[in-house]
């Protein structure tokens, strides 16, 4: 793969020691499937972000997963997974957890939240093939096994949205998706204190969604390099218009990841 021109990518590359590579999981480094416990990692991924967190500042995961799903969906039986990536950080949940040499942070879970096991399969029930996925820290209601996925969507905005505000949450919508989580925290948020701890001197950030804007505004507001990468989909443009740099789904990210490696390594 040629690497695109840019000044953010031309700081990461002269010097990558201060270069901190921020990615989201779903979309990005695993393809968007019906069932989100499948989600598998792209199997080339994990070999390739162990040899470059050897040549970078840092590499973090943005999820809204728990961080313990997000490794255990990229582990491999053959290859590299997730947890062999020398110095990874998952910030799962927004944030709200952390993982870092195989030990989970994270604060206790929020009230609403039992409000809302309780009632979320009463709202849905009348929605046809819907799926509740419980994330321990949030609450999401997927559509895309639903008939109609998008109609569904659309349709089930309005509860949900009510049912944020009773129960003092916040929606996070995505992919055919509706995620009930605690507020006070973004990928913008996660991402900026990333770099601040690590005081970087530029970042790249990959995402596909709409809870990846975040991330890219944080990228466009720090003070350093930064270069925006989307995980293109015929599903969600507003990313693709946002963008620095649009690559073909989960299989770009990696040959990107894999080209930046290989830049680095003089290869």
């Amino acid at each position: 793969m040629m690497l695109p021109e840019h000044t953010g990518l031309e700081a990461l590359l002269s010097d990558p020691s201060g270069a901190v590579i921020g990615l989201d999981y779903d979309g990005t480094l695993a393809p968007i499937v019906v069932d989100p416990a499948s989600a598998r990692i792209h199997p080339d991924a994990p070999g390739v972000l162990a040899e470059l967190a050897k040549q970078v500042g840092g590499i973090v995961i943005v999820t809204g997963r728990p961080p313990g799903t997000a490794l255990a969906l990229g582990a491999s039986a053959s290859g590299p997974s997730l947890a062999d990536v020398p110095g990874l950080v998952i910030l799962g949940h927004y944030g709200l957890e952390r993982w870092e040499g195989g030990r989970i942070t994270a604060p206790p879970p929020f009230r609403g939240l039992e409000q809302v096991r309780e009632r979320l399969p009463l709202i849905v029930s009348g929605f046809g093939d819907v799926l509740i996925e419980d994330k321990g820290q949030a609450v999401a209601v997927h559509t895309r096994t639903s008939p109609d996925p998008e109609a569904t969507l659309e349709e089930l905005r309005g509860p949900i949205a009510d049912l944020a505000a009773e129960t003092g949450l916040v929606v996070e919508p995505g992919r055919l998706v509706l995620e009930l989580r605690p507020a006070g925290m973004d990928k913008g948020r996660a991402l900026s204190r990333f770099l601040a701890e690590r005081r970087a001197r530029s970042v790249m950030f990959a995402g596909d969604d709409l809870g990846d804007l975040a991330a890219f505004d944080a990228v466009v507001a720090a003070p350093i390099p930064g270069v925006r990468v989307c995980s293109g989909s015929a599903e969600v443009t507003a990313l693709a218009e946002r963008a620095d740099v649009v690559v073909d789904g989960p299989a770009g990210v990696v040959e990107l990841l894999r080209a930046i490696t290989q830049r680095l390594s003089g290869s």
